[in-house]
């Protein structure tokens, strides 16, 4: 029996060394994997080959991403495709640009502008750059007009929609479901809720809706014709069928016939063309000597952790507490200001703005940081991306000066609350709700038997004390009157350019434009090289789950015309938007009547509520 127990613990010794080698080996190499610097660039063409959105924030993947249990699909930060781009123009080992838009699902049309313009500015100093793609929407179209040359698949299409399109409405639904949609808002145009107490859009907001597109699409077209003035974008978009029969039946052909395009090819020629100007690597997947863009962004894209000038993000929805990158969460956000602010490291903050909103209180909390910077003499610029609307809007009044582009979408000045409440279900399930109560307010707002009308108007004061508030801090930062204001808020959103009319950003301008302003305003010479971008640096699983996703990515499969045109994802991106709005803060500064500047990111909870939702209508 001794001998026994012996073997038995040297078998357990032996178990647990390998074990702690194998252990040992794995964190060696993990560290050598996420310490290491890539290899030596070549020279080559740069692959960017885009086969998700363009955002201004990406958020962080998690392991559910890597084992395919989301549906969220790649993030490309705008700032480093466009400094990749920009690098790229004086860098001998760039020999030419291969702009893979087969996969691209866009990312809001003030991005695509600005990107394209960056493909436009790299294409000047002599350098190819050559677009493909199977299929083009308005978001790829916009960017590939800029590239030297067009290149599409025999079997696509150009298929130019312009802004615009049905939203969904819940009110039919939520009355089968027995749920009520308590709602209190303040704003006339403020049609966030009007899919849950409507079946169609009210004339106020389908003309607010009319104005906004009729300006983007402007816009667009302006971009497309400053970058590719042969293309007769015009004709082509308005008279679809004409276009067609001048194409013979043929899609592609009628690209070519109206000079959207320049060469009809399959994805092996595109390759061969990349092969032919950046050289072959018969090696390589894509057969040409290709450069990572992951890669060239590391090796040719500086940052400065020193840098004078603090440059903040505020991405996504805004949401109350801490959230990870993409989502604007307020105590994040107002953590990463304070503590730049308490070092005293910083000259001047730069606050660059891609939200619809969100939380009230959250928008307050990260406008209060900013007035604490102000208050440390900072001059504060801010820069507005694609949507700088409500809440969006709130977290801008603090800056000295706010730049905006004619394609951002802003305003939205208005506050609303959706309460629901399940009475309606409770009685097609044959429960009843009954209670008691020794104040007007014992047990309200009652989401059983639904809000009393003491509780409703005690809500509607919490919402008009809001938007007083809100008039008050616009009219504050603009030099207006509130009354001023309010006939311009209402909830009402506006492009770029009429918003400069009306004053409520003070020009015109990019990322670029707004260090520029905050170095003159902190007499700071050459802002561009004293730029820190004020973010969380990646924890040590976020660096794994980036470094075990980059290398297991895969290609995507080319989107054909038929889902350029007609996403397979919208019913559940609704469904998503749906679930949002009834589980975030009940008082909120949200424009979701805005255009969405990115794909929804849709969880397995989304896709379970919509499964929900059918088994119960069926």
């Amino acid at each position: 029996m001794k001998f026994v127990k012996a073997v038995w613990k040297l078998l357990v010794g032996i178990k647990d060394a390998l074990v702690l080698i194998f252990m040992l080996l794995f964190f060696g190499l993990l560290y050598a994997g996420l310490s290491s610097r890539p290899a030596a660039i070549e020279a080559g063409v740069l692959a960017l080959d885009l086969d998700g959105a363009v955002v201004e924030q990406p958020s962080r993947a998690g392991f559910a991403d890597i084992a395919g249990g989301s549906r969220t699909p790649r993030e490309y930060r705008l700032r480093d495709l466009i400094g990749a781009l920009d690098a790229a123009r004086t860098d001998d080992r760039v020999k030419a640009v291969a702009l893979d838009l087969g996969n691209f699902i866009g990312g809001g049309q003030t991005a695509m502008s600005d990107l394209a313009d960056a493909v436009r500015r790299l294409r000047s100093s002599g350098k190819p750059v050559v677009a493909y793609a199977v299929a083009y929407s308005d978001d790829s179209y916009l960017v590939a007009s800029a590239a030297s040359e067009v290149w599409m698949d025999p079997l696509g299409a150009v298929a130019i929609a312009g802004p615009g399109g049905s939203n969904l409405y819940f009110k039919g639904l939520l009355d089968k479901l027995g749920v009520t949609a308590n709602v209190y808002r303040v704003g006339t145009y403020k049609a966030a809720v009007e899919p849950y107490t409507r079946s169609d859009m009210s004339p106020a907001a389908k003309e607010n809706a009319q104005a906004l597109a009729g300006a983007l699409l402007e816009s667009w077209r302006e971009a497309v014709a400053r970058n590719r003035p042969k293309a007769k974008v015009e004709p082509y978009m308005m008279n679809p069928v004409g276009a067609l029969a001048a194409g013979g039946g043929d899609l592609s052909r009628a690209a070519i016939e109206f000079g959207l395009v320049d060469k009809i090819g399959s994805r092996e020629q595109f390759e061969a063309r990349m092969a032919q100007l950046g050289g072959k690597d018969s090696g390589s997947p894509t057969g040409y000597k290709a450069i990572k863009l992951d890669n060239y962004v590391d090796d040719a894209v500086p940052t400065n952790s020193d840098g004078t000038i603090g440059v903040i993000t505020v991405a996504g929805m805004i949401v109350d507490g801490q959230a990870s990158p993409g989502t604007a969460g307020g105590d994040s956000i107002a953590e990463l200001i304070d503590k730049a602010v308490q070092k005293n490291s910083l000259k001047a903050l730069v606050v660059r703005v891609d939200s619809p909103g969100g939380s009230v209180l959250a928008s307050e909390r990260i406008r209060q940081s900013i007035l604490n910077a102000k208050r440390h003499k900072l001059p504060v610029v801010v820069s507005m991306g694609s949507v700088a609307a409500s809440g969006g809007y709130w977290v801008s009044t603090p800056g000295d000066f706010i730049y905006a582009e004619p394609s951002t979408i802003t305003g939205s000045i208005g506050v609303f609350g959706i309460l629901p409440s399940f009475q309606g279900t409770l009685k097609k399930l044959g429960i009843g709700a009954d209670g008691i109560q020794t104040t007007p307010l014992s047990g309200q707002p009652d989401l059983l038997a639904g809000p009393s009308p003491v509780a409703n108007q005690m809500l509607q004061a919490g919402v008009d004390s809001i938007y007083r508030h809100f008039l008050g801090i616009v009219a504050q930062s603009r030099h207006k009157q509130p009354v001023e204001v309010d006939r311009i808020a209402q909830g009402r959103v506006w492009d770029g350019g009429t918003a400069r009319q009306l004053g409520l950003v003070d020009g015109f301008g990019g990322l670029s434009d707004a260090i520029e302003k905050a170095g003159a305003l902190a007499k700071i010479s050459n802002p561009q090289d004293q730029v820190r971008y004020l973010e969380r640096p990646p924890s040590f699983e976020d660096q794994l789950v980036a470094m075990l996703a980059r290398d297991s990515s895969t290609e995507g499969q080319d989107q054909d015309a038929f889902s350029a045109i007609a996403p397979e994802s919208r019913i559940t991106d609704a469904m998503a938007e749906l679930r949002s709005v009834l589980s975030s803060p009940r008082i909120q500064a949200r424009c979701l009547d805005c255009p969405p500047v990115a794909p929804a990111r849709v969880s397995k909870q989304d896709v379970g509520f919509w499964a929900a939702v059918r088994a119960w209508l069926l």
